[in-house]
């Protein structure tokens, strides 16, 4: 084991700050310590690196001790980038950096090798401060700075790397490079990290794991996953904090929940406007959404809606690309803007609103349904012999719906949808049975987000049963305009 402290207590002047903290660090891995302000996280650090005396308990690094390690042993094996960083001298960045490798130098006169330069030109490379090489370090940056430190420290090439707040002073760019940079070191050299971290998000995607300190003591050890759940920071930071999954790791987002509750909006300041080519819907407030569509898909937040009408042979290998030319020529906002396409006529859309005391819910839904497909027989179709066919759905709520609610809002609307079609009889052609849906169905579920909170929205819940019913309804009325006119022609 790399680090292992055990029932550590430590502080200042008689003053106990750490509480009997326990926790090990193995070789290789990237540890966090995370906590507000007092939390005894500086101190935990200080007494690590040897620094600070232990009041009580055990402290081991490579399983030995840390008191029995000499000055010039300790700073091959250990490195440590404080929070704030001076020096008495007016150095230039090389030679700040070269001091790391004090530890190596040999001789009466101590002198460096052709080793040590060599590292001190690597580590600069790394940090991106080659070229202030010969520059003061009284004429950088506070970010520029804190690089050149950090290189001075990996200069040590130490097997445990201690840091306070690495990222301070640092523009967004350079602390994802410089956290990377340390991850990587982790990964391929196996170099070991404790890393004070304030930047919740910073921490959550390069630390292996966490300790949450609260109050000098460990309120929870774990993978970021166990330890940043909404209990754990609202307990320990006194705010409300939210946890989400990232996009693209597997690692929770922590997001801040404003004390302020929004002023309610209401659906009733919703306008519809229809051309023969565009029907947009417009909130004068954002709305959250989560949707299917080919614009704007996703969890998002909107206040343009556009369901827009092409030729049902419109075909375009850069569907999303064409309508984001699309919505720019027509001078619609692409970020706040939800987008569908359909082949069928916008006038024969059908919609449906419902008002009473347990919710308020607006569906407009547009239906072409010559190509409906059975879902349980669409294996049936050969790659490339499915044509278009289309049934948006739009349902707005008001209310403000959790993320499952969104996603059981979604399913009550496609259930309905599913009954819309049986009852209309439209059929799969390919197979002969009862369809589905449409092979390019797209559907948008839209709320205010303030006002009367919403848990649930399954098909028995108070909003989901008339989700149901406003999106069945409007779906009906679709697909009968939709044959009535097929009818006249």
């Amino acid at each position: 084991m790399m680090l292992h402290v055990e029932n550590v207590t430590a502080g200042y002047n008689g003053k106990d700050i750490v509480h009997q903290v326990t926790f090990s660090v193995p070789k290789g891995e990237f540890f966090g310590i995370i906590g507000p302000n007092g939390s005894g996280k500086t101190t935990l650090l200080r007494s690590i690196s040897g620094e600070l005396s232990v009041k009580s308990g055990k402290l081991t690094v490579m399983d030995r001790p840390i008191q029995s390690f000499s000055s010039k042993e300790r700073a091959r094996r250990i490195a440590v980038l404080p929070q704030h960083n001076e020096t008495a001298f007016d150095y230039s960045v090389k030679e700040t950096v070269a001091l790391g490798r004090y530890p190596y130098y040999e001789g009466f006169f101590k002198q460096s090798s052709k080793r040590d330069d060599e590292v001190v030109e690597m580590v600069m490379g790394e940090t991106g401060i080659a070229q202030f090489a010969e520059q003061s370090l009284g004429n950088l940056s506070g970010g520029e700075r804190q690089r050149v430190f950090l290189a001075k420290a990996l200069a040590q090439e130490p097997e445990l790397l201690l840091l306070d707040e690495p990222t301070n002073h640092l523009d967004l760019s350079y602390q994802m490079k410089l956290l990377e940079l340390i991850k990587e070191r982790t990964i391929d050299k196996k170099l070991t990290v404790v890393a004070i971290l304030h930047d919740l998000n910073l921490a959550s995607l390069y630390c292996d794991r966490l300790m949450l300190l609260n109050e000098g003591k460990c309120e929870a050890l774990g993978t970021p996953i166990e330890v940043m759940n909404d209990a754990n920071l609202k307990k320990v930071y006194g705010i409300p904090l939210h946890r989400h999954t990232h996009p693209r790791v597997a690692k929770p987002l922590i997001a801040l929940m404003p004390e302020e509750k929004a002023e309610e909006q209401s659906l009733e300041h919703v306008t519809i406007e229809t051309t023969e080519n565009m029907m947009v819907v417009r909130s004068p407030f954002p709305l959250k959404t989560l949707s299917s569509a080919l614009v704007g898909g996703g969890f998002n937040w909107a206040t343009t809606f556009v369901n827009r009408h092409v030729d049902k042979n419109y075909n375009c290998s850069e569907a999303k690309q064409e309508y984001i030319r699309y919505l720019c020529a027509n001078r619609l906002n692409i970020t706040g803007t939800v987008g569908m396409m359909t082949a069928a006529l916008l006038e024969d859309a059908g919609m449906k609103s419902i008002q009473n005391e347990e919710c308020r819910v607006l569906a407009i839904v547009t239906a072409g349904t010559s190509n409906s497909v059975d879902i349980s027989r669409s294996w049936e179709y050969a790659a490339g012999t499915m044509k278009v066919g289309t049934i948006n759905i739009w349902v707005f709520v008001e209310g403000e719906l959790t993320e499952e609610a969104f996603t059981q809002a979604m399913m009550t609307a496609t259930e309905a949808k599913t009954k819309a079609l049986a009852l209309e009889q439209i059929i799969d052609r390919n197979s002969g049975t009862v369809a589905t849906g449409t092979s390019t169905d797209s559907m948008c579920i839209a709320a205010t987000q303030t006002g009367k909170k919403i848990e649930y929205a399954g098909t028995i819940t108070p909003v989901g049963k008339w989700i149901g019913k406003a999106v069945f309804d409007a779906l009906i009325e679709a697909i009968q305009n939709y044959k009535r006119r097929r009818e006249e022609l």
